[in-house]
C-alpha cells in the first residue's frame, strides 16, 4: 500500500527517523521537506554531541533510548557508523550522588538494560583521565555511546529514500493548509505539497509551525554549551574518534566524550539561556547555523575549572572553540507526540533528543499507521496530557527553565516542580493552611500530604520511621491519620481528580461503545469501569455515574480521557463533553463513624439501603445541594461528596463542625496512599499503564465481554487466555524497608519485574509495594527481593486485598 500523502516537517533525527520507519511499513507517499541542505539542516541534530545515556527513571524512555542504540548500531554510511558503542559512565564526587547512582542502577535493571555499579578503581580503569582521588564510585552502562547524528539522518535518509519517500532541502514551511478541521496541505516558499496528514519534526522551530493551526506547544529552546578542547598530551596519538566511555559528572552539571585527541565538554550549570522559537534566525539569515549561538565564555568558566579538577590531564590543554547550542526543553521532561485535538491530520514529534530519536520514529510510525502504538506505552508523552494552565507561556517558561537547572540533580519522586505555585487551589484551602497542611503538587492542585494540626495524635501509636530516603516528604503524622481514618472518620480533599460531565440523548449509547462494563443501568448507578484502545491495552480506569437518563458524571484520570472521548464523539451532535472539573469540588468523608457524622445532616437518607455501595443521589449537607456517590479509595465506609466551587467552603465547614466531636479528623494523600494499598486499589499511570491489559493488572472484573460491542473488545477476547505476568501484591516485613517504586524485583540474582506503588500499611503493620512479576512467581508465599539502593528488600508475594476482604466495612 502507498498509504496516506504524509508531510513530515524537519529533516533532521527525529524527521529521518519518522520517514525510515513509516516507509518501512509501507506507506510510501511521504514527503520530507527541511529549510536547511541534507543532511545537516541547521538543527539541533546538526550541533548535537551525540552523548546516548539510556539511564532514566522513566521505562518509557528508556526503552526509546535502547531502541535507538539497537538501531544504529546497525546503521552505517559507506562505511562509516552511525554509533560508536564505547559505553556510558556516570561518577559519584559525593555520598548523596553514589547513592543516586545505585538508585539509578536499579532503574536499568527494572528496565531490562546491562549496567553495572564500579569502584572508583574500576571507574579509572576505564576512563583513565579521571582523578581516582576525586571519585567515589561510578555506573557503567556498556551499551551507551555516542550516536553521529548527522550520519544517522543520512543513513535513514537513504533508506527512506529507496521505498519512494521524497526529500525536500531548502524549503521553508509558510503555512499550513486546513479544511473543516483537518489539514490539506503544507505552503512554502517553493509552491504547496497536498497532505492527509502533515507531522511536524521541526525541533526548536515546533511552537511556531505549531502556531500555523493554533496549537500551542509548551516548549522551549535553551541554549546549551557544548565546547571542544585542543589537544591534551595524555590523549596524543588517538586516531579513533573515541575510546573511552561517554562521561558524566553530574554532580558539577557536566559531561564529557572523546574526539581524536581533545575532549567535548556540555556544561548545564550555568544561568538558563532560553530563545523564543520566532526569534532563531532561517538557515539562510544564521552565519553558521541557527541553532548555533555565540560561545559565552563567562558562563563556561566554573566548567572549565571543575573539568580541570576532575580530569588534571586537561590543565595542559586549552578550550578552543565552543558553542550554545539550542536544545528543546519540556514542563515535564518528556516528549512531545501524537495528534492535536483541535486539527485532525496534525501530529507533532517534538521535543526529541538524538538519545530516544529512533525510537520515538518508530513509535510515531506504529501510532499513524496502526491506529496505536504497540512497542512503546506514550501517556506520558502524549502532547494531550496538559491541562490549560500548562500551556500558558509564563507557566511553561518558567517550568522549562528550571527543568534546565535541575537536569542533573538528583529529585524525589514526591517533589515538587516550584514555581509558579500555587496554581489550583480548592475551596478548602485556606482551612487546610488554618490546619498546618503539608501541600505537595498534584497537576497543577495544591494537595495536602498531612496535617500538623494532628501531631498530637502520633504519641502512643505504633507509627515506624522509614528508612532516610523514604522519610523524605514524610511525617509520622501520615500514619496517624491513615489509623485514625481507620477508628473514626476522615475529611479528604479530592477534588484534584478530573471529572468529566457526558450529555445528550446519544450518552449513554456512546459511554457503552467506549467502556468495558455496563453504564446504561438506572439513574443513581455508578460503575468502575476501563476505556480501551483498539488492541485491548488499557487506557484508563474510571467511574461512570448516571445522574440524569441523559447525563453521566465520570471520574477521570487526566486530560488523556477527556481527549479520549472527545476524538470518539458522534459527528451528529448527540452527545457533549466538558471538563468540569474547575467548577466543582469533592471531599472525602471516610471511616466508620462516616455516617454519623452525615446522616444528622440532611433529611436524605444514607442508610445502607438508602444509599448503597456504588450508588449515587443528589442531596443537601445543611445548606449545601451535593452530589452523594457511596465510594470509598481507602475502603472505608463513607462518600464522595460534590458541589460547586462557590459552596464548597461552606461543605467543608458543616462536616468539620460534625466530624470534629466524634474525633476525627482532615486528612492528607499520604494517608490516602497507604489505605489504597492496602485495599489493593490500583492508580492507572503508576500501577498499571498503556502497556497493559485488565487481566494481567487485575482489574479484569470491570470487563462485562457479555454486553455489546466496546472499543477493544474483540483485542481482549484474544489476550484473556494469554496472561504471562501480573500486577502483584506483595509485603514487607521490616518497617524500615519501604521502597518508592521503579524499583527492581529479583528472583534469587534473576531480574524479574519491577515495583510501581509503595507505600506502609499502617492497619496491616508492614509495608506493601506492587510489582509487575511473571505469572509463576505472583503465587501467594513466594519469596522475591526487591533491589532497594545497595540492599536487597525481603519481599512475599500476598493474597489481596490485605484489608477487608469481605468487604464488610465498604457495605456497612
Amino acid at each position: 500500500m502507498a498509504g496516506p500523502r504524509v508531510v513530515i516537517i524537519g529533516a533532521g533525527v527525529v524527521g529521518a527517523a519518522l520517514a525510515d520507519e513509516v516507509s518501512a511499513r509501507g506507506w510510501t507517499e511521504v514527503t520530507v521537506v527541511d529549510q536547511g541542505p541534507l543532511p545537516a539542516t541547521g538543527g539541533s541534530s546538526s550541533h548535537a554531541p551525540g552523548l546516548v545515556f539510556q539511564t532514566n527513571s522513566s521505562k518509557t524512555m528508556t526503552e526509546l533510548a535502547r531502541y535507538t542504540v539497537e538501531k544504529f548500531c546497525s546503521l552505517d554510511v559507506d562505511g562509516e557508523p552511525c554509533f560508536l558503542q564505547v559505553g556510558g559512565l556516570e561518577v559519584a564526587t559525593t555520598p548523596e550522588r553514589l547513592a543516586e547512582l545505585r538508585r539509578r542502577h536499579g532503574w536499568i535493571t527494572a528496565w531490562g538494560v546491562e549496567g553495572r555499579l564500579l569502584s572508583p578503581e574500576e571507574c579509572v580503569e576505564r576512563h583513565p583521565l579521571v582523578d581516582r582521588e576525586k571519585i567515589l564510585g561510578g555506573l557503567l552502562v556498556p551499551t551507551d555511546g555516542l550516536a553521529k547524528a548527522v550520519v544517522a539522518v543520512e543513513a535513514q535518509i537513504r533508506r527512506a529514500g529507496e521505498r519512494g519517500v521524497r526529500f525536500l532541502a531548502r524549503h521553508e514551511v509558510l503555512d499550513i493548509r486546513q479544511s473543516q478541521g483537518r489539514v490539506t496541505g503544507v505552503v512554502t516558499d517553493r509552491g504547496e505539497l497536498d497532505a492527509d496528514i502533515v507531522v511536524c519534526c521541526a525541533g526548536i522551530w515546533g511552537p511556531r509551525i505549531a502556531r500555523m493551526v493554533g496549537m500551542d506547544l509548551p516548549l522551549t529552546p535553551l541554549a546549551h554549551q557544548l565546547a571542544w578542547t585542543g589537544p591534551i598530551p595524555a590523549l596524543a596519538g588517538q586516531r579513533q574518534e573515541a575510546v573511552r566511555p561517554i562521561l558524566r559528572h553530574q554532580d558539577a552539571d557536566l559531561y564529557y566524550r572523546d574526539r581524536f585527541e581533545g575532549l567535548g565538554i556540555g556544561y548545564y550549570g550555568h544561568r538558563p539561556m532560553p530563545v523564543a522559537a520566532d526569534d532563531i534566525l532561517s538557515v539562510d539569515e544564521a552565519d553558521r547555523m541557527p541553532s548555533v549561538l555565540k560561545f559565552t565564555q563567562e558562563d563556561f568558566e566554573p566548567a572549565w575549572a571543575e573539568t580541570r579538577s576532575l580530569l588534571p590531564a586537561t590543565g595542559e590543554a586549552k578550550v578552543e572553540e565552543g558553542i550554545n547550542g539550542l536544545f528543546s526543553f519540556t514542563t515535564d521532561n518528556f516528549p512531545l507526540l501524537g495528534e492535536f485535538a483541535q486539527v485532525r491530520g496534525f501530529w507533532v514529534a517534538e521535543a526529541v533528543w538524538v538519545t530516544h530519536s529512533a525510537g520515538v520514529g518508530r513509535a510515531m510510525a506504529e501510532w499513524l499507521v496502526d491506529g496505536s502504538c504497540s512497542s512503546f506505552d506514550l501517556h506520558e508523552c502524549d502532547v494531550n496530557r496538559f491541562e490549560p494552565h500548562q500551556l500558558a507561556p509564563e507557566y511553561v517558561l518558567a517550568r522549562d527553565c528550571r527543568n534546565f537547572v535541575e537536569v542533573y540533580d538528583i529529585l524525589h519522586p514526591l517533589q515538587p516542580s516550584g514555581d509558579p505555585r500555587p496554581i489550583r487551589t480548592s475551596p478548602f484551602h485556606t482551612r487546610q493552611q488554618e490546619h498546618g497542611a503539608f501541600f505537595l503538587e498534584a497537576n497543577g492542585w495544591e494537595r495536602p500530604q498531612w496535617y500538623e494540626a494532628n501531631a498530637s495524635l502520633v504519641e502512643g501509636r505504633n507509627i515506624p520511621t522509614p528508612n532516610e530516603w523514604a522519610a523524605r516528604f514524610w511525617s509520622p503524622i501520615v500514619g496517624a491519620e491513615a489509623q485514625v481514618t481507620r477508628e473514626r472518620v476522615a475529611l479528604y480533599d479530592m477534588t484534584a481528580l478530573k471529572r468529566l460531565e457526558v450529555s445528550g440523548p446519544g450518552a449513554a449509547d456512546f459511554l457503552e461503545r467506549l467502556v468495558t462494563g455496563k453504564v446504561a443501568k438506572s439513574v443513581g448507578s455508578v460503575t468502575y469501569t476501563l476505556l480501551l484502545d483498539h488492541d485491548g491495552s488499557l487506557r484508563s480506569d474510571v467511574t461512570v455515574a448516571r445522574l440524569a437518563p441523559g447525563r453521566f458524571q465520570v471520574g477521570a484520570n487526566g486530560n488523556l480521557d477527556l481527549d479520549w472521548f472527545t476524538r470518539h464523539l458522534p459527528a451528529d451532535g448527540s452527545v457533549q463533553v466538558r471538563d468540569i472539573t474547575p467548577g466543582t469540588c469533592c471531599v472525602g468523608l471516610w471511616g466508620p463513624l462516616a455516617r454519623e457524622v452525615l446522616q444528622p445532616l440532611t433529611e436524605a437518607d444514607f442508610s445502607s439501603e438508602g444509599l448503597k455501595y456504588f450508588r449515587a443521589k443528589h442531596a443537601y449537607i445543611g445548606s449545601v445541594p451535593v452530589t452523594a456517590m457511596r465510594l470509598s479509595y481507602v475502603g472505608e465506609l463513607g462518600w464522595e461528596l460534590y458541589t460547586t466551587v462557590d459552596q464548597g467552603l461552606k461543605l467543608w465547614d458543616t462536616l468539620w463542625a460534625a466530624v470534629e466531636p466524634l474525633g476525627g479528623i482532615v486528612a492528607g494523600r499520604g494517608a490516602f496512599n497507604s489505605l489504597r494499598l492496602e485495599k489493593g486499589y490500583r492508580s492507572f499511570g503508576t500501577d498499571m499503564t498503556y502497556e497493559h491489559d485488565p487481566y494481567e493488572a487485575g482489574v479484569g472484573f470491570a470487563v462485562r465481554l457479555d454486553k455489546g460491542d466496546f472499543v477493544g473488545k474483540a483485542a481482549l477476547e484474544r489476550r484473556k487466555t494469554d496472561v504471562r505476568r501480573k500486577l502483584t501484591c506483595l509485603t514487607i516485613d521490616d518497617p524500615r524497608s519501604v521502597v518508592m517504586g521503579k524499583e527492581p524485583v529479583y528472583d534469587g540474582d534473576r531480574p524479574v519485574g519491577y515495583v510501581t506503588s509503595a507505600a506502609y500499611g499502617y492497619t496491616i503493620g508492614k509495608g506493601i509495594a506492587y510489582a509487575w512479576l511473571p505469572t509463576e512467581l505472583a503465587e501467594p508465599g513466594t519469596t522475591v527481593h526487591i533491589g532497594y539502593f545497595d540492599q536487597r528488600v525481603e519481599a512475599v508475594v500476598a493474597e489481596e486485598p490485605l484489608f477487608d476482604p469481605a468487604m464488610s466495612r465498604l457495605r456497612g
